[in-house]
């Protein structure tokens, strides 16, 4: 520091050198520096993304709306990710790119027909209640609609009474929990009176249920499918067995995250939704002993991404268990247990996609989606595919 007269007039001071740091700032930039240390490099780069950063531009028109007839003739655009080539194929030509030794891991939820349309039974003002979570025997995890006049206490009335519902208490992720009171079996009413929960961008009415049900859903408790899976028929399947592959399947019910956008601009900051899965003994010894054996570990859709990566160690060997996972993929997260990924083309700044950056990279993904919208690809639930080598 440095004192200037002018004369008899004024001082001036004047600053040559930065001034000493306060024991506050030197502490928290101690800090700073070593909680950066702790951060593992992943993280770090969580930290950095925004959701903007997986914008897309796509028309409306591309939406599908309806399924494809066949399945198994949507088209299938086929990314080499050593070579950069790009193949623009037809799904039913999988079999194809898939080896003797590889496993194929399927998720064989079952999606329940969730959705359930009633009224007031005081106002009689049209109700629309979304199932997504079982908590007990007759009480559901839900979404409800319109939100704001279902105050707690307030009773629906489903089929002229032939099913009812209590609304409570609503839960931390914005839902409702509804308890169901009826007489019989509440399966065989659900059957009767509820409709399939098909996506806010599908607009067309659903003719056949089965279409929005895998060939090979077994395990009912799922509010949206697996969407990958609509694509196989039998003769794939048989087409791949032949081939020595092993299919493996698994179980991740899909829940409420698949109709929740990411509302937070900064990524790190989203939380995501929890989901049941399960791997069982024999499903986990089939994938490790085929890793072992040099093979790839093929998963059909992110669910089954979501529910190895949950499962496997650091070695990527993955473990059987069962629980709740709430696992959110994105790029700087490195895959454990997954090879090869077959997938349907997903929203703009959707987790979906965020996984699928972390695969292939957010550069090349981002650019992959803007040639199918060049080349027309059909997008979402009932949409084309890419299969991701």
């Amino acid at each position: 520091m440095e004192v200037i007269r002018r004369g008899n007039r004024s001082l001036k001071v004047k600053e040559r050198f930065p001034r000493t740091p306060s024991k506050k700032t030197e502490w928290d930039h101690f800090w700073m520096i070593f909680i950066q240390q702790l951060i593992p490099d992943e993280y770090k780069r969580i930290l950095q993304m925004k959701t903007s950063d997986f914008y897309y531009d796509l028309p409306e028109r591309l939406i599908a709306q309806t399924p494809m007839i066949p399945r198994d003739a949507a088209r299938m655009m086929v990314i080499h990710r050593e070579s950069g080539l790009h193949e623009d194929k037809i799904f039913r030509d999988l079999p194809d790119y898939l080896r003797p030794g590889d496993v194929m891991v399927i998720n064989q939820t079952k999606v329940i027909p969730a959705r359930l349309l009633g009224e007031k039974e005081d106002t009689h003002v049209p109700v629309e209640v979304l199932l997504l979570k079982r908590v007990d025997k007759d009480h559901w995890e839900t979404l409800v609609r319109p939100g704001r006049r279902l105050k707690k206490g307030v009773t629906v009335s489903f089929g002229d009474g032939l099913l009812r519902a209590e609304i409570g208490d609503t839960t931390d992720a914005g839902g409702r929990i509804v308890r169901f009171i009826y007489e019989g079996i509440f399966e065989e009413l659900l059957d009767r009176l509820g409709e399939m929960p098909l996506p806010p961008y599908i607009h067309e009415k659903l003719e056949d249920p089965t279409q929005y049900q895998t060939i090979y859903a077994k395990q009912e408790g799922s509010a949206a499918a697996p969407t990958a899976g609509l694509h196989f028929t039998p003769e794939v399947m048989e087409r791949i067995r032949e081939k020595g592959i092993e299919i493996v399947p698994v179980l991740l019910h899909v829940g409420l995250g698949t109709f929740r956008p990411v509302k937070a601009e900064d990524v790190s900051e989203h939380v995501m939704h929890s989901e049941y899965y399960e791997v069982t003994p024999e499903a986990a010894e089939k994938i490790n002993a085929a890793r072992a054996s040099g093979g790839r570990v093929v998963c059909i859709g992110t669910t089954s991404v979501r529910t190895l990566e949950t499962a496997a160690d650091d070695q990527g060997i993955v473990h059987p268990g069962m629980g709740m996972t709430n696992i959110f993929i994105t790029p700087g997260v490195k895959l454990k247990a997954t090879d090869v990924l077959m997938t349907n083309f997903h929203l703009p700044e959707s987790t979906l996609l965020m996984l699928v950056s972390a695969l292939m990279g957010k550069d090349e993904a981002l650019a992959s989606y803007r040639e199918a919208v060049e080349k027309e690809y059909r997008f979402f639930s009932f949409g084309d595919c890419m299969l991701i080598l």
